[in-house]
């Protein structure tokens, strides 16, 4: 009975997982098809670097202007790549645009706007240094962004001034506070990406018509096919007529039933229930099937609903949850191999 249960588990745990991964791969194929990384990195270091433009920032306030602006808004914060190496004189007219003209040379080679969505503290330190060698010193460059109204001003001020007028210590300063600003940007940027991650999470659900808890009694009937096949093979003639009652489509031969059963397992019958779906069989070609109707009577019909939400609620966990507790279950290890140089 204990088998049972944990052959449920093991199915369930299987199946959030299959689907986490999916849901996990089609949200970083939109993330890199539509640059979201680099369109959020670029957008808060034009906050920081030239101010929010007027009175609007250019990171977006609400989950609503996410979805809308920074995938597909016309304003793109993030400025034109450029090929050539940083000139000794800057020609740009924004600091966010002097920044990126330090950093072309971590640029991938692409057509449109600069494809840099993550800049190393350190990166951007040297940087700094660079842009304050080119306008003759800190005291001059701090002068520059006093008049510029940059919201750089004030925490290169109080780097400045922390470090005693000392070079190499403003550098560390700076390096140190950057890495804070990227990991504030990164729990804004996760915080965001819940939301997307909800609503593909839950298209995903509906494509699919997964009912988990439908899926977990195909599961327990598959493992009754199993059991009833067992006791058929020591049962004799009188243990064939029960198997001949669950399978009334093949009077004559019930284990062409049971071979057709246990060759559609729960996993294979759950990802079925999609608008298309794929038949192979026996013989022939594999066959595309319109499901449509019978998608929508899914989608409609308040039982399925309970089942429904307990898939939706699972893929929030995420892949790394799910295998987690596969691992659990299965007693899978994974062997560290070191190595010593003597």
């Amino acid at each position: 009975m204990n088998s049972v249960y944990v052959d449920l588990a093991t199915g369930l745990v299987i199946a959030f997982l299959l689907f986490s991964l999916l849901l996990s791969g089609i949200n970083e194929g939109l993330v890199r098809i539509l640059g979201i990384r680099s369109k959020f990195l670029w957008a808060y270091l034009r906050d920081m670097l030239d101010g929010a433009e007027g009175k609007r920032s250019w990171i977006p306030s609400t989950v609503r202007e996410v979805f809308a602006r920074l995938p597909f808004g016309r304003k793109d914060a993030r400025p034109k790549f450029d090929p050539m190496p940083p000139p000794m004189r800057s020609t740009a007219t924004t600091w966010s645009g002097r920044l990126y003209e330090r950093l072309r040379e971590i640029d991938h080679n692409t057509a449109g706007r600069t494809s840099i969505s993550f800049v190393p503290p350190g990166r951007f330190a040297v940087a700094m240094m660079e842009m304050i060698a080119a306008e003759g010193g800190v005291p001059a460059m701090l002068d520059k962004l006093r008049q510029d109204g940059s919201p750089l001003y004030g925490p290169l001020k109080g780097v400045w001034e922390s470090a005693k007028e000392d070079a190499e210590a403003f550098r560390e300063g700076v390096e140190e506070w950057f890495d804070g600003e990227m990991q504030r940007l990164t729990v804004l940027y996760r915080k965001y990406v819940r939301w997307v991650i909800a609503a593909l999470g839950l298209a995903l659900t509906l494509f699919f018509s997964m009912d988990s808890l439908e899926y977990g009694k195909a599961i327990l009937s598959d493992n009754a096919v199993r059991a009833q096949v067992a006791a058929t093979a020591d049962g004799g003639a009188a243990a064939v007529r029960g198997l001949r009652d669950k399978c009334p489509e093949h009077p004559s031969d019930p284990y062409a039933c049971v071979t057709e059963i246990l060759a559609s397992p729960a996993f294979v019958k759950i990802v079925g229930n999609a608008p298309v779906s794929v038949v192979i069989p026996d013989n022939g070609n594999p066959r595309w099937i319109w499901n449509g109707g019978e998608w929508l009577n899914r989608i409609v019909s308040p039982g399925h609903w309970p089942g429904f939400l307990v898939t939706f609620f699972a893929l929030l966990f995420g892949a790394p949850f799910w295998w987690d507790i596969l691992r659990r279950l299965t007693g899978i290890k994974f062997r560290s191999t070191e190595t010593t140089t003597s």
